[in-house]
Parts: structure tokens; C-alpha cells; sequence
């Protein structure tokens, strides 16, 4: 019985969840006072009645009509199979159980509209050089990115606050980031989360679909959000959702067939990101008869979405490189072939191009590039922030009393050796934990080592790395 409590919720009248209706799964703010039944089971009033019926019709007998307006006196135990009401049926996974609604107070008694609004504290908002500050110390490079999403998020959340209510309304800042794989992205909407302490769903758009076909929903990413918002719908409604991959739901050129997870998954998410009541699946990441629904407004919710668009910049150098023609004025052909900013000098009409209909880029205003990595930034990325990889390492072997220190001519070896594989920072992890291998395996073998340096000969396979005994 122990074990069951920790996942299940027991229908207590002063319970923070929701009462769900055991039959249609909808919530009691959906369909009203919910009749409770023995083995932790509620039925709505609907679905009781449509019990009636089915019974009425199939007895053939003269059942009373069900009264919705009175359930006090009701009992409906009496009218119901014995067997069907002896087992316990454990009631409805907390898993799928939605957190009632705080109580709004009255608004004779503080004689304002401010209730109306979402009950975040403008003051309490760190402005955005504070928030540039934190990402600074896990974020290395990217100095205009985290300028710019610094800006998009206070911004954001300043026209979620009660200050901002007034005659005018201010937009959303959803945003578009473009990168290359292992730039940085989603680590950086990770740490932003994070510092801003609000839920954050990150979700994957190669498995998006339109709706009925084989797949997620568009209605999934905001199932996540609820999730990680321990289904709490009032602070789910100021999370953030972050959608990664997202150009690869770009148009599919020369297509006969129904395009249904690329340009149709985009006209799904028009809705979403401009702010419309949906009806999302509680627990489950697709709607069906068993499992709960609720709603969720998304006009406050701040979409990211990321990807890294491969073809991207051929179309941009092709836009630039109109102006290629003979004669003093013209452009050299390869003027633009090694430049790191290409992608900084996108378009709405690349984006167009690429295929995304305009519908969709019109929702995502604020559109920045994230830069390449390069060797530096790499050893920089091992070195620097507090939870830099080189300084896990070291608290781990920290933890035997031994000092691991590193050479900079092994990290620029091992940035070299990332860059190869280009899978961006990514890389790193692997190339270390492959040569860490052996000292984490050797070291706590021999108490008498204190310190152990990693060479460069070591990470090229022509020697080990220097030990130090302990004095």
C-alpha cells in the first residue's frame, strides 16, 4: 500500500490536485462537481448520466432521469454492480493530475485589475546585463547571442508582470537561434532557465507531425512544459519552451507527397506561438481516450527554437553574391566563402527560401546567429566555466587527494582533435574520457601520487603523462 501512494493521488477534498473524472478523464474545472465513489474514483456528472442511459436502454426499464443539480443525497453505489465497485482502483496516476487553480481574490477588495495579470514581481527580474553576468560564467563566446537573448527574455517577461497591464499591449519575444551542431544552444536556454528558475520544456521537432498521423503532436511541447512545471498550469503558462531541430521542418522541395512533418508541422505551431487555449494531454504525449486533458494558454510562454540549417548559407552567399559582375564594382566569386559571419547576415527572405512559410517567420522576430567554434574557444570552453569538464575531472581525482593538472599544449591538442570529428564542444567529452581512462583506473592503485600532468606526448600516443610522488 506504501509503495502505491508514492505515485498515485488519494481524492482528498482539500487535495492541491484537480479531481479527474475516472471515465472521460476530464478535470472537475472542465466539467463541474465530480460524484466520488468508493475505490479512490470520481465520475462526472455526464458520464454518470450516459450511464443511465446506456442502462435504460439496454434494461429496457424506466430509469429515473439523473438530476446533475443535486448529488449530495445521490446514492449511486446501490444502482452499480457489487463487483464493480470491490476492487480498488487506485485512482488517477499523479503523474496525470493537474494542480487546482489558485483562488483569485476578490477585486472589490483590492480594487484593482492587477489579479487579472500573472503574479510575477517586475522588481524581482534580474535586468539584462545580470542575466549576460550569469550566463557568462557556463556560456563561453557568443557575446552578441547572450546579449541578445538577454535583452528578448527580460524584455518577454516584463509584459508577462502585473506592471506591464495596461491599454498597450506589448508583443512576444519568441526567438529563432542559428548555429552550427555543438555551438552551444540548447546549453544556453538551459542555463537561462536556470537562472531565471522558471520551467523549461526542450523538445524536438524531427519527431513533430501533423495531427493524425504517426508521431507527436504539435500539442506535446507544451505536455513537457507541464510536466517539468510539476503540473502546475498557472506556472507552466510563464515557462519557456525551447524546440530544437527546428529546420527540419522546413518545406521539403520537389515533393509529391503530403508533407506532414515539415510544412504542415508549421502551420500547427502558428497557433502556439502567438498565444491561443489548448488543449493539452496531462502525463501521455499524445491525446486519447485515457488520458486527462487540459488547457493551456500559450500567450505567455516564450518559444526558442534552434537548429543549425546546413544549406543555410549557400542560399545566403547566393543572395549576396548578386552583385557579382564584371568591372571595378563587381565582387570577387569566393568573397564570401570563409567568412565566419555569413550567418549573422541572414534574412527573413534566406529563411523563406530555405523553407519556412512567412506565416511562421513573422512569429519568431528576434533572429540572431551563434558563431563557429575554433580552437581557442574550445580550450577556453574545458578551462573556464564553473562547470567546466578539465574542472570535474579534477574534483574527481581531488576526491583520492591527487592534483590533476593539464598542459596547454595538450588542450590545444585536444581542441584540434574536437574540431576534426566537427561535432563542436560536443567532442570534447569523448576525446577526454577516452585518455582519463587509464588514470582513473590506475591512480587510486598508488596512494604515493600526489600530482599527474597530461602532456601533450600523452594525448598524441607517444608517451605518458608525468607523475609526482608525495613527499
Amino acid at each position: 500500500m506504501d509503495d502505491k501512494s508514492d505515485s498515485v493521488i488519494k481524492d482528498d477534498d482539500n487535495n492541491e490536485y484537480e479531481k479527474v473524472c475516472y471515465m472521460c478523464r476530464q478535470p472537475e474545472s472542465s466539467v463541474g462537481k465530480m460524484i466520488r465513489m468508493t475505490g479512490n474514483m470520481y465520475i462526472c456528472a455526464n458520464c454518470m448520466q450516459r450511464t443511465f442511459d446506456l442502462m435504460n436502454n439496454s434494461a429496457g426499464n424506466n430509469t429515473p432521469h439523473f438530476d446533475t443539480g443535486n448529488l449530495s443525497g445521490l446514492n449511486i453505489e446501490s444502482l452499480l454492480m457489487p463487483g464493480f465497485l470491490n476492487g480498488d482502483f487506485g485512482g488517477i496516476p499523479k503523474s496525470q493530475r493537474v494542480k487546482k487553480s489558485k483562488p483569485k481574490e476578490d477585486k472589490a477588495e483590492k480594487g484593482s485589475a492587477e489579479n487579472e495579470v500573472n503574479t510575477l514581481d517586475f522588481r524581482k527580474l534580474p535586468p539584462p546585463h545580470k542575466i549576460k553576468e550569469q550566463l557568462d560564467d557556463y556560456v563561453i563566446g557568443q557575446e552578441r547571442a547572450k546579449k541578445i537573448i538577454s535583452v528578448a527574455v527580460y524584455n518577454h517577461y516584463k509584459r508577462v508582470t502585473k506592471d506591464a497591464a495596461g491599454d498597450i499591449e506589448i508583443g512576444k519575444s519568441n526567438m529563432l537561434m542559428i548555429g552550427p551542431t555543438g555551438c552551444g544552444k540548447t546549453y544556453l536556454v538551459q542555463t537561462l532557465a536556470r537562472i531565471l528558475n522558471v520551467p523549461l520544456a526542450i523538445a524536438d521537432a524531427t519527431s513533430l507531425t501533423e495531427a493524425g498521423y504517426i508521431g507527436d503532436d504539435v500539442e506535446s511541447v507544451l505536455s513537457k512544459l507541464l510536466k517539468a512545471a510539476d503540473n502546475d498550469v498557472e506556472r507552466a503558462e510563464t515557462g519557456i519552451v525551447f524546440i530544437d531541430e527546428i529546420d527540419k521542418i522546413a518545406r521539403k522541395k520537389n515533393s509529391t507527397t503530403r508533407d506532414v512533418n515539415g510544412e504542415s508541422v508549421q502551420q500547427g505551431l502558428l497557433k502556439l506561438l502567438e498565444g491561443a487555449d489548448v488543449e493539452v494531454p496531462v502525463g501521455a504525449m499524445s491525446k486519447n481516450a485515457m488520458v486527462p486533458m487540459t488547457t493551456i494558454n500559450t500567450k505567455n510562454i516564450l518559444f526558442i527554437c534552434g537548429g543549425a540549417f546546413p544549406d543555410l548559407e549557400d542560399i545566403i552567399k547566393k543572395r549576396l553574391m548578386k552583385n557579382t559582375l564584371m568591372g571595378f564594382n563587381s565582387d570577387l566569386k569566393d568573397k564570401y566563402d570563409d567568412d565566419p559571419e555569413l550567418l549573422s547576415k541572414v534574412t527573413n527572405e534566406d529563411l523563406r527560401e530555405f523553407g519556412f512559410v512567412p506565416e511562421f517567420i513573422g512569429r519568431l522576430p528576434v533572429v540572431y546567429a551563434l558563431k563557429g567554434l575554433d580552437a581557442e574557444m574550445l580550450v577556453k570552453i574545458m578551462k573556464e566555466p564553473k562547470n567546466a569538464i578539465l574542472k570535474q575531472y579534477q574534483k574527481l581525482l581531488a576526491l583520492d587527494e591527487v592534483d590533476l593538472q593539464f598542459d596547454d599544449e595538450a588542450l590545444m591538442v585536444i581542441a584540434e582533435k574536437a574540431l576534426e570529428k566537427k561535432t563542436g564542444a560536443r567532442g570534447l567529452r569523448a576525446i577526454i574520457e577516452d585518455f582519463m581512462l587509464d588514470i582513473m583506473y590506475e591512480i587510486p592503485k598508488d596512494s604515493s601520487i600526489g600530482r599527474v600532468f597530461i602532456t601533450k606526448e600523452y594525448i598524441e600516443g607517444k608517451g605518458g603523462p608525468r607523475i609526482v610522488l608525495r613527499e
